[in-house]
């Protein structure tokens, strides 16, 4: 577990906290609307609530799509969600470190919450550099003498070395806000000492990282299985020796994803036994849903989920284990016919006794649709910093507020 300062370690009565968050939210590109107010709220009602409870003068930075994208937004929304989601007036500044910024935060009152404007409208701030740079920016200099703390609660974008992430723990104290600190402590239990046996249920469209995750948690020992299904468990076919078809080689070369398949082949052969890869698939032929096993490999149809011999073996492994990992569903599971996989292994997970950490944007999906999110032990919001995470990557936004803490001890 990162060895950082929390909330607990500061009395904010009266204090200026600067608070970065992660507000990042889906836009309708249209209406520049915010459409899921997910991460607003988790922010809200956790770390910004008690930080404005016990008497802090709190000060919300956050980012919101990038310059030139369709969601690049200002931040006016955000503030008044976060003003319907605490039920009090939520104070927002259409700047981010001038003037009219500064104003606004000297006139804070304890108890308030102002928002600034969206992070990213400060050039520098997406620029990768160390703490020490990025304490010298425009961005961190202007706002670091008005605040007496730092508090970053954006795990999700705990992966990125950006001015507001890591520059003001160079020049104030600074702790991990709640949402960071479960994050990690979630995570930690399943990468740290792992109640054993630990499995990690890899799925989903995304393939790019499942070689570094999986060789990361066999060769520390983290995990006693891996669990292939989705585009993930079409590789490990692959690596295995089988052809797959058609359409279902084609989408997996169109994703560049076959140069990972000598490093899964060896990766296989280092760990017999300890890999698994679906023994039976479902395919869509003509609309509907037909199970093949991987002996009748190949099929012109598209492979839309994992078969019942397979969704068996999984339950079996699912229900011994004590942690559980699930990254990406193992079917498409937004159509009826192919979400038999998605479902069975979140009911066994559901059922069964082990720590689950689920992780992703379509697992969170999937396992909000079935109902099901409140039997899971954690279901982590973070995407890319997970991955980082879960490859075995230090994250700068971490790293920083374990220096921070050092520095405060």
């Amino acid at each position: 577990m990162p060895k950082f300062l929390t909330l607990d370690d500061f009395d904010v009565k009266d204090k200026v906290v600067l608070v970065r968050v992660d507000f990042n939210s889906p836009v309708d590109p249209q209406t520049k609307k915010i459409i899921d107010d997910t991460r607003i709220r988790a922010h809200g009602e956790t770390t910004i609530k008690e930080l404005s409870e016990r008497g802090a003068k709190v000060v919300v930075l956050a980012h919101q799509g990038r310059p030139g994208d369709p969601d690049f937004i200002s931040l006016e929304q955000h503030a008044q969600i976060l003003g319907r989601i605490l039920g009090k007036p939520v104070k927002f500044v259409d700047d981010v470190y001038g003037e009219r910024a500064k104003n606004a935060i000297r006139g804070l009152k304890s108890g308030e919450i102002l928002v600034l404007d969206n992070v990213r409208n400060f050039p520098r701030e997406a620029k990768d550099a160390p703490p020490e740079e990025h304490a010298k920016s425009d961005l961190v200099a202007n706002l670091a003498p008005l605040a007496d703390l730092f508090v970053n609660d954006a795990f999700a974008a705990a992966h990125r070395s950006h001015a507001s992430i890591v520059g003001f723990t160079v020049l104030l104290p600074s702790a991990a806000g709640r949402i960071m600190e479960k994050e990690l402590k979630a995570l930690s239990r399943v990468m740290e000492s792992p109640e054993k046996p630990c499995i990690y249920i890899l799925g989903g469209a995304k393939a790019d990282d499942s070689l570094r995750i999986s060789k990361y948690v066999l060769d520390n020992n983290i995990a006693d299985h891996v669990l292939t299904a989705g585009i993930t468990g079409h590789l490990f076919l692959v690596a295995r020796g089988y052809d797959l078809g058609k359409p279902n080689m084609e989408l997996l070369e169109k994703n560049k994803l076959l140069d990972l398949v000598p490093g899964i082949k060896e990766l296989m052969d280092k760990y017999p036994g300890r890999i698994e890869v679906p023994v039976d698939l479902a395919i869509e032929v003509e609309g509907k849903r037909k199970e093949i096993s991987v002996e009748e490999l190949p099929t012109n149809y598209p492979i839309y989920d994992i078969g019942e011999r397979t969704i068996k073996r999984y339950t079996e492994l699912i229900m011994k284990a004590k942690s559980i990992v699930f990254s990406g569903p193992p079917g498409v599971f937004e159509r009826e016919e192919f979400r038999k996989g998605t479902k069975a292994l979140f009911e066994a997970i559901a059922s069964s006794k082990a720590f689950s950490l689920i992780g992703g944007g379509h697992s969170i999906a999937a396992v909000q649709s079935l109902g099901l999110a409140d039997k899971m032990g954690y279901i982590s919001t973070a995407g890319g910093a997970l991955i980082e995470f879960l490859m075995g990557r230090k994250l700068p936004g971490v790293v920083a507020l374990e220096e921070a803490a050092k520095r405060e001890r």
